[in-house]
């Protein structure tokens, strides 16, 4: 997870706290969303997810939306001060991330799986 919070942080410049709940976020998201064996191996193959996923669903509220689905995880990383750029740029080096940790298989099932998900990754 350090590997991935470092890469945000230099591509995107968003400071390691934010970018750690954007990640767990997202996490949080898909394994929300996608289909659970898929989810299952993305998580797996990916260092510090499922703490990630912990620390997002501990955050006082921020997957409880109004919103369901893509736009629902929007407006919650804009909650915690993300703009559309960086929710961009964190979502694109998250799954790029994934698909070198955990292979593009599974991740490419999950990010399928989810409406609207994959003009944004």
């Amino acid at each position: 997870m350090e590997e991935l919070i470092a890469r945000i942080s230099a591509n995107v410049g968003t400071d390691p706290a934010t970018a750690t709940k954007a990640v767990g976020l997202i996490l949080a998201f898909l394994q929300k969303e996608g289909p659970a064996d898929k989810v299952g191996e993305l998580i797996s193959g990916f260092p510090g997810a499922e703490a990630a996923i912990a620390e997002a669903q501990s955050g006082g509220g921020l997957l409880s939306g109004l919103m369901p689905g893509v736009m629902g995880l929007g407006s919650k990383l804009m909650g915690i001060g993300l703009g559309m750029g960086e929710i961009s740029g964190i979502s694109k080096e998250t799954i790029a991330f994934a698909r070198e940790k955990a292979g593009s298989g599974p991740v490419d099932e999950v990010v399928n799986s989810i409406p609207g998900l994959s003009q944004f990754v």
